[in-house]
């Protein structure tokens, strides 16, 4: 199979996360996509196959020489995100791009236009899949898993390129950042390995945020509004002001390449109870914490002016993996060459989010990113060129023969 035809079958499988469910796979539909991946790689002729009942499916291409190779991984995660529905996703094939606005669906006015996603002229006379309008497209990250396999029956269809051993790896709730929680580094057994989960071509990432959750809980007082004068204590005017007392300008809208910031992504509340949930981001260590303490003061200035009313509950979720990476960055060059070798000029940049590397890299594999492809990922206008998949092939190909060269 092509990598096309792969990618347009697994995109028609739901694999949306859940992050409320509190279970892993947080959605068993993700479950039964792996049961789905493990027939496949099952006819393919794998080897070593497992599927935990936690949804992590790996696989292994052994090795066709019995040169001392370093053991190598690919991976991808299974789910899309909750942000947009991944239900009865209705991808279609426009060919030859010309440029212009990609209607997506007439009837709704969904437009997939250059004049907002200028991106879009990089990819003209290219053939793109797109979405009908009404579902994410779900690249992220099933043209990842469409890459991998599609490689590993390249190169067993080739026999003359010799390899290593390859082990594969696909994994759930990457998208609710839990994707490395039960990946068992161990049990995988690879020297180091790389996720393919980037964006467009060319892209290498191994420096991520430093990443932090924080949720405060403010307890008011609800009294009859006719009588609440110096009694009442409004939990969501408090919110309100908590928000407007974090830096105006660092917010994911003000910011770009390594500037870090605060994110407010939920509140809930009434009168007498409010819930204000953010994300902190920063690549300097050193400003990681000292966002974290930035909102330790803000809550007790709340709590001196409103005592005991302000409640702060803050985790680290993940940390920026350069620190990991710097010492075996030849997995870096043997990447940026196998770029190269396919014709892709390497851009190393950071992410700005997380990747399932991160985490993988501070649990002992050093696990860079690659591009996978996709733009406008996690909703309606998400779209992937066929050309930028057929490329990620070539790169998995080029880094299976260059670790064995060495």
């Amino acid at each position: 199979m092509t990598v096309t035809e792969r990618f347009l079958d697994y995109v028609k499988h739901n694999t949306q996360s859940d992050p409320t469910s509190g279970v892993t796979p947080s959605s068993h539909i993700q479950y039964d996509f792996a049961q789905y991946l493990k027939g496949k790689v099952e006819a393919m002729g794998l080897e070593e196959i497992t599927l935990d009942d936690k949804g992590y499916l790996m696989a292994t291409l052994p090795a066709n020489t019995d040169k001392p190779i370093p053991t190598i991984g690919f991976i991808a995660h299974l789910d899309t995100a909750p942000d947009m529905s991944g239900k009865d996703v209705k991808p279609r094939i426009v060919e030859n791009y010309d440029g212009r606005d990609i209607t997506l669906n007439a009837a709704e006015g969904i437009v997939l236009s250059p004049t907002e996603f200028p991106e879009l002229l990089n990819y003209a006379g290219q053939d793109l899949i797109v979405t009908d309008g009404s579902t994410l497209l779900g690249a992220d990250d099933k043209a990842g898993i469409a890459e991998i396999l599609t490689a590993v029956e390249y190169l067993q269809k080739h026999p003359e390129i010799k390899h290593g051993k390859i082990r594969i790896a696909f994994n759930p709730d990457e998208e609710i950042g839990e994707g490395a929680h039960n990946f068992d580094v161990e049990l995988f057994g690879c020297e180091f390995a790389y996720t393919m989960d980037g964006g467009a071509v060319g892209e290498l990432e191994f420096e991520n945020f430093n990443a932090a959750g924080a949720t405060v809980t403010i307890q008011g007082r609800n009294v009859h509004p006719g009588t609440a004068k110096n009694k009442m204590v409004n939990s969501i005017l408090i919110a309100a002001r908590l928000i407007e007392m974090l830096p105006e300008k660092e917010t994911p809208a003000h910011t770009e390449g390594y500037e870090g910031f605060y994110h407010v992504v939920g509140v809930e509340g009434s009168v007498d109870k409010s819930t204000v949930s953010w994300i902190i981001r920063d690549f300097d260590r050193e400003n990681f914490e000292s966002r974290k303490r930035k909102m330790e003061e803000i809550v007790a200035e709340i709590n001196r002016e409103y005592p005991g009313c302000a409640t702060l509950e803050m985790k680290d979720q993940y940390f920026n993996m350069r620190e990991k990476i710097e010492p075996v960055m030849h997995v870096i060059e043997i990447a940026e060459k196998a770029m190269r070798d396919a014709g892709v000029t390497p851009r190393v940049q950071p992410i700005r989010g997380g990747t399932d590397g991160a985490q993988l890299s501070f649990k002992g594999l050093p696990c860079p990113n690659i591009f996978a492809g996709g733009e406008n990922f996690h909703g309606r206008y998400e779209y992937v060129a066929i050309p930028s998949m057929e490329k990620a092939v070539e790169v998995i190909v080029n880094i299976c023969k260059e670790v064995a060269g060495r």
